[in-house]
């Protein structure tokens, strides 16, 4: 008898606290967060990737989102950030109503750089690395998973770039690593077709480069960009260790955009027969990359 009226004390006394609870719940919207979404209708922060040729640039941009939580026992939170990153492909010689094709599939990836004239690579290079490549007219990337290995040194680097290489390959310097000493690795061979990524310390063939700020390769040529920051940033451009004099000049100097460089505010196209042809416009840098200036002094807004 008394654990029967145990029982039904504890029964009526559940019943009672649910009731209190539903009543304190629905005094703050059912026990449930309000929250409010807001996405940014422009897409802002525009950053030039690369240039395809000497009219048009590959351009990543993004959205801001902002939430407003309010919580059911009156606390509040904020919270903000960028997604729905893209990459949209402009003429930057001639104002045009928007771009000539974007990729809004990308999300928020970020770009690491450009490998090709048409291709922007991202992702990871390093003990666990992975690649994803978005080419210029295709929606969407393509993931790959790559063996990494270490020929002959012994401590990698985080990759910054990656060009077009020897034999159909690409090569990956990071920011330091071409001057690095002991048995840490210099630079990697990217071989897509196999997915292979090796690190390796420069032969006597290629030593010369280590005093390169970027390099890369036509065909059998390997270009290397050098900069002087303590000579009035006077820029060098040497093939396959010969100082081409033509480059000698009072201006800050690369790095490569596809067959693209910059000398100081000029966009100049290199040819394989390392001829330099300086364009008639100019690239606003620092804070304005998304912005250039035509032959007539008119500005070429990118982005929307």
């Amino acid at each position: 008898m008394v654990n029967e009226r145990n029982e039904t004390m504890k029964n009526e006394t559940n019943f009672v606290a649910g009731i209190v609870l539903a009543l304190v719940c629905g005094g703050f919207a059912g026990c449930s967060d309000d929250v409010t979404y807001q996405l940014s209708e422009n897409w802002i922060n525009a950053e030039v990737v690369g240039f395809i040729d000497d009219s048009l640039v590959m351009v990543e941009d993004y959205r801001y989102w902002y939430e407003f939580r309010e919580s059911w026992n009156g606390t509040y939170s904020e919270d903000s950030g960028c997604e729905n990153t893209r990459l949209c492909v402009y003429n930057y010689r001639v104002q045009e109503d928007g771009p000539r094709s974007c990729d809004t599939s990308i999300g928020y990836a970020g770009y690491s750089g450009q490998l090709t004239d048409s291709v922007v690579w991202y992702g990871i290079f390093g003990s666990r690395s992975s690649l994803q490549l978005w080419k210029v007219g295709e929606n969407g990337r393509k993931h790959y998973s790559l063996d990494v290995d270490n020929d002959g040194c012994g401590v990698g680097f985080d990759g910054a770039r990656a060009h077009e290489w020897l034999d159909g390959k690409f090569i990956v310097i990071g920011k330091q690593s071409l001057s690095a000493g002991n048995d840490s690795c210099q630079y990697a061979v990217l071989d897509t077709t196999k997915r292979t990524l090796t690190y390796k310390r420069l032969d006597e063939n290629l030593k010369w480069i280590q005093k390169c700020d970027d390099v890369r390769a036509w065909g059998e040529d390997v270009y290397c960009l050098q900069t002087f920051p303590n000579a009035d940033q006077i820029g060098h451009l040497l093939v396959n260790g010969v100082d081409q004099g033509m480059l000698k000049i009072n201006a800050a100097i690369g790095p490569f955009w596809g067959n693209m460089l910059e000398l100081g505010n000029n966009l100049c196209e290199l040819s394989d027969e390392g001829i330099l042809k300086c364009l008639s416009v100019r690239w606003l840098g620092g804070t304005e990359k998304a912005k250039f200036v035509d032959e007539n002094g008119n500005t070429i807004y990118l982005g929307e």
